[in-house]
């Protein structure tokens, strides 16, 4: 039986650290009475849309490998984090201590083939170790068994949280036995939503082939947020060339004719992804 293992120290533990707590002191600082107005006028509330800003900001450096913006990025994200745990610890509800001290303990927790005797031999295997110490800890805290789509934030884009809760379904047996299978419920939904007399069937038609196409790109080991959100990336880009050649003809786009953007369009398909 393997030896468990145990935490590793960063060669650079020490910089960071006193990098952290500086980090934290200007936080505080900020929300002192002699800090900035703005920052101490912040509620809980006011935050949301700035951890959101923030998060999907991160991920257009990670679509764009643009590393040093994804490292300005991050600092961003992690300065939310600090800030609402200042906020926290002002309202002596917890500090940010304790929700590092309670982080270690859950990834310690939940890693029991790293830290402990189990065994994880695949990703699959450290995936449904992790689910089991969750349902454990669910069970343990409210007596209740555990739906296997708890913990799945509603917030979540559509597309993702489609993927997720799929993917949990999938691990006690509720899946197509083949992709064939589901590109059939594919042309069922399609039918269906042809079918649908009213705009609210429609809608819903369309919400289930969209679940439906989900499934597809899990069966393909695709995550269908980042499929749409690069391909989002490559209209746009395309677009704006179009848009870049019908101004260096002295024409605006709107005085193209369909056909006239469609040639152009496929000129751009063609042509470097970047001027």
């Amino acid at each position: 039986m393997n030896e468990p293992v145990k935490i590793k120290r960063n060669p650079r533990v020490k910089e960071i650290t006193a990098k952290f707590e500086t980090l934290i002191n200007v936080m505080f600082t900020l929300r002192s009475e002699d800090g900035c107005p703005w920052d101490r006028a912040q509620s809980l509330q006011d935050l949301r849309q700035y951890l959101l800003e923030e998060a999907y900001e991160v991920l257009q450096a990670m679509d764009h490998q643009d590393y040093p913006q994804l490292m300005e990025e991050l600092g961003d994200l992690l300065f939310q984090i600090v800030f609402q745990a200042q906020m926290m610890q002002e309202n002596r509800t917890f500090t940010l201590f304790e929700v590092v001290d309670r982080l270690i303990s859950k990834m310690v927790g939940r890693h029991p083939h790293v830290f402990g005797e189990l065994k994880a031999g695949s990703p699959e295997q450290a995936l449904d170790n992790w689910e089991s110490m969750k349902d454990r800890e669910k069970a343990s805290m409210s007596g209740a068994n555990r739906s296997i789509l708890e913990g799945i934030p509603l917030q979540l884009p559509a597309l993702l949280q489609a993927l997720m809760i799929s993917s949990k379904v999938v691990r006690v047996g509720f899946e197509w036995e083949t992709e064939a299978d589901v590109w059939k419920k594919v042309e069922e939904e399609i039918q269906e939503f042809h079918n649908a007399s009213t705009n609210d069937q429609k809608m819903e038609e369309m919400g289930d082939l969209l679940f439906t196409i989900v499934n597809v790109a899990r069966k393909n080991k695709i995550n269908p947020e980042d499929a749409l959100r690069a391909a989002n990336l490559k209209f746009r880009d395309r677009f704006m060339k179009l848009e870049k050649k019908a101004y260096e003809s002295d024409r605006k786009i709107q005085d193209l004719s369909l056909q006239e953007m469609d040639e152009i369009w496929e000129q751009v398909k063609v042509s470097p992804k970047k001027d």
